[in-house]
């Protein structure tokens, strides 16, 4: 069975993370991705570990499903070819800054002239409309400029330090996908196309505001910013007599479970813990109780005595503990595939199940430039056209 978006085409001009994550996102939904890399490739295809020069593990991880192109964009012969394959897109995706597609001849405004049904999405660091456009913008920046070294200090971190997960890339990724998603359906109704926007640092403090914002939430403000409960020192995994367990005791009903489990039902009438707004006027307090009671027992008696009480637990894993989870054994969400040049590989299935029309794994992660002539004809480019291309080095 087809994907949902089968027979929509992508040309993909992303590199790094954050574009290839929602690339990737719309190619297991059945979308038709070209990736158009410089000669050189898509940087993420050096980083170790790996098995081949070029195909490194993030790249194998977000490139799944696509078709790879190698044009040199600063070679006008290039850009002419790409705006070929524009003409036949549905959506183009990149990520570097909208100063650079102009110098590139690839703006908007230029693209749109050849299709005006194309949906132009840009993936960068800052809205357009102020001050930081023209900023440069990675990952650990856009953490920065969010706050989240800043609040990993506040909740107890010995210094600030950014969160050991590409939270930036992926979170805008996601941001992005669900644009593009978004903008086709729209065109389905209106028949035009249109440039959408993703900037980085505002999508993600869609993330961190939703909460922190918190008492600046009112007009006038009613409390500081920065949300109590994420903020505790003490909500971390609880040390136990010989592990850490995951635990959160939540609303009215499972405190006072716990407060049974633990052998104190006389605390359900304590003021600091009876209801959920005293509680969020004390996270620290509480989860600090917790954090007491929990090194009394062992992680497998917690789990099992939590469990019992319907209290919410889980055992924390590190990323061994991940691969060989049965959960997901269960659900087959790592398969093994053949790869023509790295071999057995795995690869991780796509999260979202589907009644009809399931994402599938229809191709391996492409060595550069494996389709570069297949998809050079499909633009309507002849033989001679596209060996005289390949000779000049404006493709490979």
């Amino acid at each position: 069975m087809s994907g949902p978006l089968d027979g929509v085409r992508v040309l993909d001009l992303t590199t790094v993370v954050m574009g290839p994550y929602a690339t990737q996102i719309l190619a297991d939904f059945g979308a038709d991705v070209v990736k158009v890399e410089p000669p050189e490739g898509d940087v993420m295809r050096y980083n170790a570990p790996l098995r081949t020069k070029g195909m490194g593990h993030i790249f194998l991880n977000a490139n799944r499903n696509k078709r790879s192109i190698v044009l040199d964009l600063k070679q006008p012969a290039a850009r002419e070819a790409c705006l070929a394959l524009a003409r036949s897109a549905d959506v183009l995706v990149y990520n570097i800054r909208p100063q650079a597609m102009a110098r590139l001849g690839l703006s908007y405004e230029e693209v749109r002239a050849v299709n005006p049904r194309l949906i132009y999405v840009g993936g960068f660091g800052y809205s357009q409309r102020g001050p930081y456009a023209a900023k440069a913008a990675y990952d650990d920046l856009i953490q920065g400029a969010a706050g989240l070294p800043w609040l990993a200090e506040r909740a107890g971190a010995e210094s600030p330090r950014y969160t050991p997960v590409i939270i930036a890339d992926r979170s805008v990724g996601l941001h992005m996908a669900n644009a593009v998603s978004a903008a086709l359906y729209r065109r389905e109704k209106s028949g035009v196309g249109q440039r959408v926007d993703v900037p980085m640092f505002e999508s993600l403090l869609q993330s961190v505001l939703g909460e922190h914002l918190a008492g600046h939430t009112f007009e006038p403000p009613v409390a500081p910013p920065g949300y109590g409960r994420m903020l505790a020192p003490e909500r971390r995994p609880y040390r136990t007599r010989d592990g850490y367990v995951c635990v959160l005791v939540y609303n009215d009903k499972q405190w006072q479970a716990f407060f049974r489990v633990i052998g104190r039902p006389e605390l359900k009438g304590d003021p600091r813990y009876a209801t959920q707004e005293a509680r969020s006027r004390d996270f620290q307090g509480a989860y600090a109780l917790v954090a007491e009671e929990m090194a009394r027992r062992s992680t497998a008696e917690w789990i099992a005595a939590l469990e019992a009480a319907d209290i919410p637990v889980q055992k924390m894993n590190s990323l061994e503990d991940i691969l060989a989870d049965p959960h997901l054994a269960a659900i087959g969400y790592f398969q093994e595939r053949e790869h023509p040049t790295e071999g057995r590989i795995r690869s991780m299935a796509v999260p979202s199940e589907w009644s009809e029309s399931p994402p599938q794994y229809r191709r391996h992660a492409p060595r550069l430039g494996e389709h570069t002539r297949e998809v050079l004809r499909e633009a309507g480019l002849d033989e001679a056209a596209i060996e005289r291309l390949m000779a000049s080095g404006a493709a490979l």
